[in-house]
């Protein structure tokens, strides 16, 4: 049966361990230079990314890995980041 890949949405809703890729990194109306400098540390179009954690309780901040850097994001900044399944995960 074939498989439509599903949606882009924001690291801020991924499962912990789900294998994602980076589609775009957006602009926070609240912080506009978040976008920049999300893409400065790795989060840029393309990239591998994984959440690994999230804290507790509330699950803030996040753990996560983008390319071989591990990182712990608020998740503010989590939700700049657009993601997609990474393809046969």
């Amino acid at each position: 049966m074939l498989q439509l890949p599903k949606p882009a949405r924001s690291l801020e809703q991924a499962q912990i361990g789900e294998k994602l890729i980076v589609a775009q990194v957006s602009p926070s109306p609240a912080f506009p230079e978040w976008d920049r400098w999300l893409e400065e540390i790795g989060f840029v179009p393309g990239e591998r990314v994984e959440l690994k954690a999230r804290g507790f309780p509330g699950g803030d901040p996040l753990v996560v890995r983008v390319g071989l850097s591990t990182f712990a994001l608020r998740r503010a900044e989590a939700a700049c980041v657009e993601v997609l399944e990474e393809a046969g995960t």
